[in-house]
């Protein structure tokens, strides 16, 4: 479809909306940012086949109840942006709110390009009979989500993106306001844990009877990743965007990262009976890695990856949690000196700590014990519709 928008300087704009139907038209999808972004310092592809295993309908066990559909923006020929919009039934059967997720959003700095994506999300959105539509978010919590607000001149990770400063203007001037931030900081890690984390550390060991599960290969850590999801599952339920994952999509996880997993950066801990009571993963920074790979594993991206993993001063702290009932009582501080030991043997110097909703304070307020900074801001975004107002 075609659509005439006003530009600011009077003048009218033909942007064409193609939806993508074939594979070819989801590898131009894949693809269009490494245009939009080539060179980029800070940002970090994310590599082209999991992108592709998350957005086809049969290779993601999301697709059991979610729909989503894609569209690219092409203006004067050329693409000029890309948008995802996935409807996820169990989000809206949780959230008792039907809202459309959008995602996958990127765009060259045209005011007709990015109102003509999001007006194809928005009429679908009311063909559905949804209420508002927000994102950036992806099918589950563990996709990329979130547009970068604040932190422009630093670095992306793995599970994160990076976009240019104007993205947040298009928003504003469509409509769409603040639905929830998340932080990101950059810890620097010290010569010394601070004496009050080890004496926290080693109380809750001996008050709470529970112990360190020990390690020494990936292959020792498979048989508990399914509890460590059930953990997840439980904890993190109630935050913003949270479906817990079906057991497909756990299948489909461990498969996809527990390969890449270092056990000296996962820190497991175990009660008395040897149920999993909490756990933090984190692993070598990937991201210049994904930046030399550029976005292919082959023929040199794996080398990238395995050199990254095996020497690297610095580690991205992806995801954590500790069991509701052992919450407060200093679990966080056994996992925080096992990590500060890893690092310490791997001789990493800084921790990036990955989005964390910044109203969870209790999670945030652990950076006080560190040099950190807080050094990225990332928004998702939200319009309420009114029938027919769509930005098409």
């Amino acid at each position: 479809m075609t659509r005439a928008h006003n530009r600011p300087d009077g003048g009218k704009v033909d942007v064409q909306i193609k939806e993508v139907v074939a594979l070819k038209d989801l590898e131009v999808f894949v693809r269009f940012p490494h245009n939009l972004y080539q060179g980029h310092p800070y940002w970090v592809p994310a590599l082209d086949s999991d992108e592709k295993n998350t957005l086809r309908h049969d290779r993601n066990p999301a697709f059991d109840h979610c729909d989503a559909r894609y569209w690219l923006a092409y203006l004067d020929g050329r693409i000029a942006g890309r948008v995802a919009a996935i409807r996820n039934r169990l989000d809206i059967e949780k959230r008792g709110q039907p809202y459309l997720r959008f995602g996958w959003i990127d765009f060259v700095d045209d005011q007709g390009v990015s109102q003509a994506l999001l007006g194809a999300v928005e009429e679908w959105a009311e063909n559905l009979g949804m209420t508002a539509v927000h994102g950036p978010l992806g099918f589950t919590d563990l996709d990329r989500e979130g547009m970068l607000v604040e932190g422009f001149d630093e670095i992306a990770t793995l599970s994160t993106t990076h976009n240019y400063p104007y993205y947040g203007d298009h928003m504003a001037r469509l409509g769409y306001e603040k639905d929830v931030d998340w932080l990101e900081h950059e810890i620097a890690l010290p010569a010394e844990l601070d004496q009050r984390v080890a004496r926290v550390a080693a109380t809750a060991m001996r008050r709470l009877d529970v112990r360190l599960l020990e390690v020494r290969s990936r292959r020792e850590l498979l048989p508990y990743a399914a509890e460590l999801f059930d953990v997840l599952n439980a904890e993190y339920r109630h935050l913003y965007g949270v479906v817990p994952l079906t057991q497909t999509q756990v299948d489909a996880y461990v498969k996809q990262y527990f390969g890449f997993i270092h056990p000296d950066f996962v820190p497991v801990v175990l009660d008395r009976h040897g149920q999993m009571i909490a756990f933090t993963i984190a692993m070598p920074s990937l991201s210049r890695a994904l930046q030399k790979a550029k976005g292919r594993l082959f023929p040199l991206g794996f080398a990238h990856l395995l050199s990254s993993i095996n020497k690297n001063d610095r580690v991205d702290l992806y995801i954590g949690a500790v069991r509701s009932e052992y919450q407060g009582w200093g679990v966080n501080a056994i996992m925080m000196q096992r990590m500060f030991d890893a690092c310490r043997r791997h001789g990493i110097k800084t921790i990036h700590a990955n989005p964390q909703l910044e109203t969870n304070r209790r999670v945030l307020n652990q950076w006080k014990y560190f040099q950190a900074r807080q050094h990225k801001r990332r928004r998702v975004f939200i319009k309420h519709l009114a029938p027919g107002a769509s930005t098409a």
